[in-house]
């Protein structure tokens, strides 16, 4: 009798119920993090990380004894063709020598832009000292260099005349200097800002859309690239390819060192609007904070290669770059 008892149904009386979870009271999915910019990040840390002497050497040698090889080759097949036929000897040799003349040409571009940024940094270190030490006749010398710098510049030529009918009439460094910066340096201000905006823009919209492996790198690298280039040009500093690389390793470098491609809780909030983040695909975010880490890459260019340091003209924020370059696109602001 007590087996058959055993073996019957047994019935648990449970003292707390577990409620029905429903789709309308199921938790909500934990998100895997903020966006973090992966694709500038990426970039930043490529191009800025710092490069073995014993590397530079080897590529260095290795590339004097390729230069070397050819060079031995084609004149060889050059006095190798002269012997067997003059005709296609002098041909050949006409043509080695327009392909010579168009490498000593892009050398010598190449040094001409390389001189250029050589130029602004010692403007740059002339009005430092001038605003350091409050030297009247170094600022002015300065505001001298600008002026022989930007003559020919039809968009400046206002500026350019106030500038030379006004600073006899200053008296102290600041005075120059900011003259110099607001008549000068404003306007060229305003035309690398709206280069940073398109830039930013650009990288935010690729990394957004575009799904393919790698594309958002892709864009993030040539799009920097393109704009620090560009706003070298603005400021003066014409940058040839080697120019332009050496000036976005310059920029990345600086911007590695003081930690500004961190993505940090002041860069979120610029870009989000207060939570727009969180109800956006992870993509489209990961497509504004890209766009922002690039507005202050552009920010850094702009320090980098402008003549005068912000002292006159109010410094440039990520925060107003990133909405006037992304309001409209993603929704980057509530309301």
């Amino acid at each position: 009798m007590s087996d058959e008892k055993r073996r019957g149904p047994v019935m648990i009386d449970l003292e707390e119920q577990t409620p029905e979870v429903t789709p309308a009271t199921a938790p909500p999915v934990p998100e895997p993090g903020l966006p973090q910019g992966a694709a500038m990040q990426r970039v930043a840390m490529v191009a800025a990380r710092p490069r073995s002497k014993l590397a530079r050497w080897f590529f260095a040698a290795l590339g004097a004894l390729v230069g070397f090889m050819l060079s031995v080759a084609a004149w060889g097949w050059v006095t190798g063709l002269l012997a067997a036929n003059p005709v296609l000897g002098l041909v050949a040799g006409a043509l080695l020598a327009l392909v010579l003349g168009l490498l000593l040409a892009i050398a010598v571009k190449e040094a001409w832009a390389f001189r250029r940024l050589a130029r602004l940094d010692h403007i740059q270190k002339d009005a430092a000292a001038a605003l350091g030490a409050q030297d009247l006749g170094l600022a002015k010398s300065v505001s001298a260099q600008m002026v022989t710098l930007y003559s020919g510049r039809d968009e400046l030529a206002p500026g350019l005349s106030h500038v030379e009918a006004r600073a006899a009439e200053m008296f102290d460094a600041d005075g120059v200097l900011g003259l110099a910066e607001r008549e000068l340096l404003a306007p060229l201000d305003a035309m690398a800002l709206r280069e940073i905006e398109a830039a930013a823009r650009q990288v935010a919209t690729v990394t957004a859309v575009v799904p393919l492996a790698l594309a958002d790198v892709t864009a993030a690298l040539t799009s920097n690239l393109r704009m620090i280039r560009r706003v070298a040009e603005i400021y003066g500093g014409r940058s040839g390819t080697l120019g332009a690389w050496r000036l976005t390793r310059s920029v990345l470098t600086h911007l590695v060192a003081t930690g500004a491609v961190a993505v940090g809780d002041d860069l979120v909030g610029s870009v989000a609007g207060g939570g727009v983040l969180s109800r956006v695909s992870r993509r489209f975010g990961e497509g504004v904070v890209n766009g922002a880490l690039t507005a202050r890459v552009g920010v850094a260019a702009i320090e980098v290669c402008r003549p005068l340091p912000f002292r006159a003209v109010a410094r440039p924020g990520v925060t107003g770059l990133v909405r006037r370059a992304l309001t409209g696109l993603f929704g980057t602001r509530d309301g």
